[in-house]
């Protein structure tokens, strides 16, 4: 069987304020270009489809073309939500929407019940597990603790004590959006950190042939059976190095893996350029970078006058710039901005604590600290939802 994995559309969201439907319009035209040329016989998306909970209506109108393309094709789809996405929301006509061929997976309860697809070969079951939110599923799961391992670890019991009653050589296939340890991250996906961790090993997803992983926007292969195939457009400069693409699987009839990327179409380069603004006015080797849209850090000691309108007459397609004054890190003038940078909340609150009385928190209230964090982004989370 022939599989397209695709994941992180993010339908709706803008690059610096450029509104991306266009391009998004175009990768969903090259998807059901591929499908077709490449006779695959199967997609699956790995949840966030839509960039927020309430996407805007060009959004939602978008999706309903990809849905119809989709259909149109004869080809059966997989779709499960990500934790940008409001499951009950792109859970909305799922039975109805099922008939065309189109499987919307956004219930935490139907994780062990796959949708079964057929080849010469025999049987091959998709389970779909869309994102789960450790707060709001422990009780459906029965554990104890809210965390995402625990959480998807119950999930996948489900998943291999269906299959453990299907017919002998049914392959298997998992659609999963999670940060799975091993991953590499971008400054674009949403924190995902419960308790602490964010991270859930790839050994939870033991015993399937294949792992369709959703949420990292890199494409990557944690091993041969488990992959991100990362977003198709980039969404942060964090990604400029990203060859952004699809994954083709094929899923031989002993549940073999061979992989292979087909590249997305890119709207425009992107590149992060680093000078003071003389320097980058002026460097012949930037030449090839004027067409792309740039993420500028000056250095200079102290902030040139118009920057920005001094970039754009070489690059007219700037659309973010740093200041970045080249100081030693005991500088009194370096910014509380860059003090932060890569810190999670957690150590944040902590170096707060230690710079308020002298020592940093102990065990007991880091983890009362952990606990509050946790509560917040799971009330976020609820109000997500009722929304």
């Amino acid at each position: 069987m022939r599989i397209l994995h695709t994941s992180d559309w993010h339908l709706g969201r803008a690059f610096h304020r450029v509104n991306l439907l266009g391009a998004q319009a175009e990768f969903i035209g090259h998807l059901v270009t591929t499908v077709r040329e490449h006779e695959v016989d199967a997609v699956v998306v790995s949840g966030d489809v839509y960039d927020r909970a309430v996407p805007p209506l060009a959004a939602i109108e978008l999706f309903d073309t990809a849905l119809h393309r989709l259909a149109d094709l004869g080809v059966p789809t997989v779709m499960i939500s990500g934790n940008h996405d409001s499951a009950r929301r792109l859970g909305v006509g799922a039975g109805l929407i099922d008939r065309a061929g189109i499987h919307l997976r956004t219930e935490p309860s139907a994780a062990g019940t796959p949708v079964v697809l057929r080849d010469a070969h025999g049987d091959v079951a998709f389970y779909g597990l869309p994102y789960l939110e450790p707060a709001l599923v422990k009780d459906e799961f029965g554990v104890d603790r809210a965390g995402h391992e625990a959480v998807l670890g119950a999930a996948m019991d489900r998943v291999r004590a269906d299959l453990a009653t299907r017919a002998r050589g049914t392959r298997s296939v998992v659609l999963a959006h999670a940060f799975v340890t091993g991953g590499q991250a971008s400054d674009s996906e949403r924190d995902i950190t419960v308790g602490g961790v964010a991270a859930v090993p790839a050994g939870v997803f033991d015993g399937v042939d294949y792992v369709a992983l959703g949420h990292l926007h890199g494409c990557q292969t944690i091993t041969e059976r488990v992959r991100y195939s990362g977003s198709p457009l980039a969404y942060s400069f964090s990604e400029a190095d990203h060859r952004k693409s699809m994954w083709l699987i094929d899923l031989d009839a002993d549940g073999s893996v061979t992989a292979e990327r087909v590249d997305c179409p890119v709207p425009r380069p992107l590149a992060r350029v680093r000078g003071t603004l003389d320097d980058l006015l002026a460097d012949p080797q930037l030449t090839r970078h004027e067409d792309a849209w740039i993420e500028a850090t000056l250095t200079d000691p102290v902030r040139p006058a118009d920057p920005m309108a001094r970039l754009t007459e070489r690059f007219p397609h700037t659309l973010s710039l740093v200041f970045a004054p080249e100081r030693t890190p005991d500088d009194p003038q370096v910014s509380y901005a860059r003090r932060l940078a890569g810190r999670s909340d957690q150590q944040i609150a902590q170096d707060f604590v230690a710079h308020v009385r002298g020592a940093g928190p102990d065990e007991r209230e880091a983890a009362v600290l952990r606990e509050a964090f946790d509560a917040v982004r799971a009330d976020d989370a609820v109000r997500e939802v009722a929304r």
